[in-house]
């Protein structure tokens, strides 16, 4: 009799099992996102043996519905670094497809690359698996025999614990020793659950369009025409270890009434092909349907804009150097067709460059921000597509084309070459803070001598009327540093675009003041060993 009871227990339990199954098939069907570590080039210790953590701080929710993790070992000379990215295994990687995506680990392969070593490896199908590097595969055959040993050990230990606890049942008495029929109330919550998507939570969780991230904001940093900016505390959830808790971020808010600018802005920020060392990182997007607005989470910088920093600082040429050199490689890099890896990529002009959208960085260099009116210079948009994009900016910061509505719609340069007469007011107000021009007088914006926030027809009057420029004064070109800095501004707010400079030209005449000044501290420590020499030669 117990024996009969017991294989109508085991049956019941396969029943359930039944049961439980279209709940699993259904919940496969839907599609979550890939949580991925997401960190620019950073320095690691890990040699390329065994297995290594990357010790990227930043997870990341992948835009695209297809993106896998990846993560990338390079070692030249004596420099290794890691690399973490969220990537779509269709489109080539450094010139590399991905192979091995469907792991649930991340087994490093070694590529062939010009002067360095390089590993690559992919995974998915598990939240951060990019985060621990396996290099040698082979000496994980124990682990990843206990992995497929796991489920028969679970089953095991199922059927051991489901006959103890009916055997703790039939001692206790069975309702049905009893002739109670058996109460079939404890279904009842199976099919709810079937009923309701279970699997709806854990994709909320990733989806940053449905679930929204744990965010406490703080304190409001900033507030342009389009969004507000916050200081935020994140509460990463259970994979960040418990003594950070929260990790600092900037949370920009727009309106409802302010979709296109946040679309355009996310739109931006999604494409891989932006990333830069001074590009403000980008984290994720948020739709807060509740709360009627549109959310941006990027990386904080705790120095603040470049505008404000101006303001209250004195700085060095040193400083001034780093600023001007990282502003001009930012903007190279937008306005480029090709990445650092010369992969093709569509440039893209930023159209609003001005202090206040430029965030100063603890390493005193440059991070370009708020691309809410940047415009990808595809080659497929028609003339009336670029015209549709209208006069936009910042009246005290455009071009002279840009305020009089004649920027030549059909060369694609010419919005490239409207960012590089902002960028040169910009190097203007770092030039006028700078130590190295002997008096530094208070931070003025460029044409300072107009209101706080002048209007199109003022500019006008300033730029087109007058062919007015921000001063320059004499005592600046006194530093050879500066007076190049100063040569270079001039060429880029030339009233004519075609004669302005590239950015790309200007990053490379920053590095090549960067050399002149080693030669010259080298010239200086000749000269100190030769008068050295001379005093003991004449002793």
């Amino acid at each position: 009799m117990e024996l009969l009871r017991f294989s109508v227990f085991c049956c019941g339990a396969v029943l359930f099992g039944i049961v439980l199954l279209p709940v699993e098939t259904n919940t496969s069907m839907i599609a979550i996102k890939q949580l991925c570590r997401f960190c620019d080039l950073q320095a690691t210790t890990c040699l390329g043996k065994g297995i290594c953590k990357v010790d990227c701080d930043i997870t990341s929710i992948c835009p695209d519905d297809n993106d896998v993790c990846v993560s990338i070992w390079r070692k030249k000379d004596n420099n290794i670094t890691f690399e973490t990215v969220c990537h779509n295994p269709a489109n080539p990687l450094y010139g590399l497809y991905l192979d091995d995506y469907n792991n649930t680990k991340c087994i490093m392969k070694e590529k062939k690359a010009k002067d360095s070593k390089f590993f690559i490896c992919s995974c998915s199908k598990e939240e951060e698996c990019n985060d621990n590097i396996i290099f040698n595969p082979h000496s994980q055959v124990g682990p990843v025999i206990l992995v497929s040993l796991l489920p028969l050990l679970v089953i095991a230990i199922f059927v051991i614990t489901s006959f103890y606890c009916y055997r703790i049942y039939s001692q206790q008495g069975n309702p049905r020793k009893k002739g109670k029929p058996l109460d079939n109330t404890d279904k009842h919550p199976i099919i709810d659950n079937e009923g309701s998507d279970s699997s709806s939570t854990h994709a909320n969780n990733l989806n940053h369009n449905t679930e929204l991230l744990p965010i406490e904001l703080d304190v409001l940093v900033g507030k342009g025409r389009f969004a507000e900016v916050y200081k935020a505390k994140l509460k990463q959830g259970s994979s960040v270890r418990e003594e950070h808790g929260f990790e600092t971020v900037a949370v920009k808010i727009f309106q409802f009434e302010e979709y296109a600018s946040w679309k355009n802005e996310k739109d931006i920020f999604s494409d891989a092909d932006l990333r830069h060392e001074n590009v403000l990182h980008f984290l994720t997007a948020e739709e807060r349907k509740g709360q009627r607005q549109y959310w941006l989470i990027t990386a904080y910088h705790p120095l603040g804009n470049l505008q404000e920093y101006l303001t209250n600082h004195i700085i060095s040429w040193h400083d001034l150097w780093l600023l001007g050199s990282s502003l001009a490689r930012v903007v190279a890099h937008l306005h480029s067709d090709r990445t650092s890896c010369s992969r093709f990529k569509v440039p893209i002009a930023h159209r609003d460059i001005k202090s206040s959208n430029i965030l100063v960085k603890k390493d005193m260099t440059c991070c370009l921000c708020d691309f809410g009116l940047a415009l990808r210079l595809d080659n497929s948009l028609s003339v009336d597509e670029l015209a549709n994009s209208g006069q936009v900016g910042t009246a005290r910061y455009m071009a002279p084309e840009v305020l009089e509505s004649r920027i030549n719609l059909e060369n694609i340069e010419s919005f490239k070459q409207a960012d590089v007469y902002s960028m040169a007011l910009v190097l203007w107000e770092i030039i006028s803070r700078c130590s190295a021009i002997g008096e530094v007088k208070e931070y003025k914006p460029p044409f300072g001598n107009l209101r706080e926030h002048p209007c199109v027809e003022s500019m006008k009057d300033s730029v087109l009327r007058d062919r007015g420029r921000p001063e320059i004064p004499n005592s600046w070109t006194s530093h050879a540093g500066i007076q190049m800095v100063c040569g270079s501004i001039e060429e880029c707010w030339d009233h004519d675009p075609e004669a302005r400079l590239t950015a790309h030209c200007i990053a490379e005449r920053f590095d090549d003041v960067e050399y002149l000044d080693k030669l010259s501290d080298c010239s200086d420590s000749e000269e100190k060993m030769l008068e050295e020499i001379i005093v003991v030669d004449e002793k």
